[in-house]
């Protein structure tokens, strides 16, 4: 039979069955591979244990999820504070993964400047993202938010007390999940998902609740691919005079000559996960991984390029000079 991982609990594997939940086992040999088995996999199941995982058609590493539609970053507008990079780092990984992005600003209810509003419908409306404001406690923005759902498994994203379980409550309030405050000495939420759950809002709408994380870093691409998560720098990329122009400080750089076009929030992060890449292009040199392939991005996994030895010496020259460079982005 087949079925789709609803929960991870333990050493259970809660697998759905033509609409029954089935708590199953899962053969030691898939335990010894290296794709594990994660929330919304499709499995084969025979007597109650899972004996293989079915092809998936997306995945992201953390939150540990495979086959959803779109990827739900929830931002809070206050209570913590709206922190552009970290949502720019949601919209980064889903775009690594080629995932669809919705970006949902909850807790509009509390005292919002309008300046706030324009702000993110110039920088992300531009971008053509979706965009839903919301209040979970007024069930503000719940029906437009809720027809951005339908159809779909959607991947709940975001900082703990942001308001993930009050908008799954608010989209259906038989659900009746656990919530908890801000802490107002860190501002910032406490954990209440503590593992990720498929969850049916109606019959054609199901979410799947996360836990909270914000220490999501860039560490696992290379310097040049970065560019490729910031639409508004890609699609200057390949006017640049050099082919692995880093936009930073390079003569005959498209970027800069159109900075100008580019919000400064979304120009910040992208130096800082450049920087990441680098600490990530360092560990991979030294570990003697040297795989060289032009496949930039396949599922979970990215293939390192390393430079031929003849051209080292140049590179050692430039890596040096742009560390100095994005330090001193950093301190400014």
């Amino acid at each position: 039979m087949q079925g789709q991982i609803y929960k991870i609990y333990s050493d259970s594997y809660f697998v759905n069955i033509e609409g029954n939940i089935v708590p199953c086992k899962i053969r030691e040999v898939l335990k010894k591979q290296k794709s594990s088995v994660v929330t919304g996999d499709f499995v084969d199941v025979n007597k109650e244990v899972i004996t293989k995982i079915l092809q998936r058609k997306s995945y992201i590493r953390r939150p540990a999820v495979a086959n959803v539609d779109q990827i739900v970053v929830v931002s809070a507008l206050k209570e913590p504070e709206l922190d552009f990079e970290q949502l720019n780092r949601y919209i980064a990984l889903a775009k690594y993964y080629k995932i669809p992005v919705l970006l949902c600003f909850n807790k509009e209810d509390l005292e919002i400047e309008n300046i706030l509003h324009d702000k993110i419908e110039k920088i992300y409306g531009n971008l053509n993202f979706n965009i839903a404001f919301t209040s979970a406690k007024e069930k503000h923005g719940i029906e437009y938010f809720s027809r951005l759902l339908e159809g779909k498994l959607s991947a709940l994203c975001g900082n703990s007390g942001v308001g993930k379980s009050s908008l799954i409550n608010a989209l259906n309030p038989n659900i009746n999940l656990r919530t908890r405050e801000v802490s107002e000495k860190l501002n910032r939420g406490t954990h209440t998902t503590r593992h990720c759950e498929i969850i049916r809002i109606n019959e054609t709408t199901r979410i799947i609740d996360t836990p909270g994380f914000s220490n999501l870093k860039f560490d696992f691409i290379l310097p040049k691919d970065v560019d490729y998560l910031f639409d508004e720098i890609y699609k200057y990329k390949h006017k640049c005079k050099y082919s692995d122009c880093l936009h930073i400080n390079e003569t005959g750089c498209e970027v800069l000559k159109n900075i100008d076009n580019i919000d400064h929030t979304r120009y910040e992060s992208y130096l800082n996960f450049v920087k990441e890449a680098f600490e990530y292009k360092e560990k991979v040199k030294y570990n003697g991984k040297k795989t060289e392939t032009h496949n930039k991005f396949h599922n979970d996994k990215q293939i390192v390029k390393i430079s031929e030895k003849k051209r080292q010496g140049g590179r050692n020259t430039q890596r040096q000079k742009l560390y100095k460079e994005l330090d001193t982005d950093a301190n400014e």
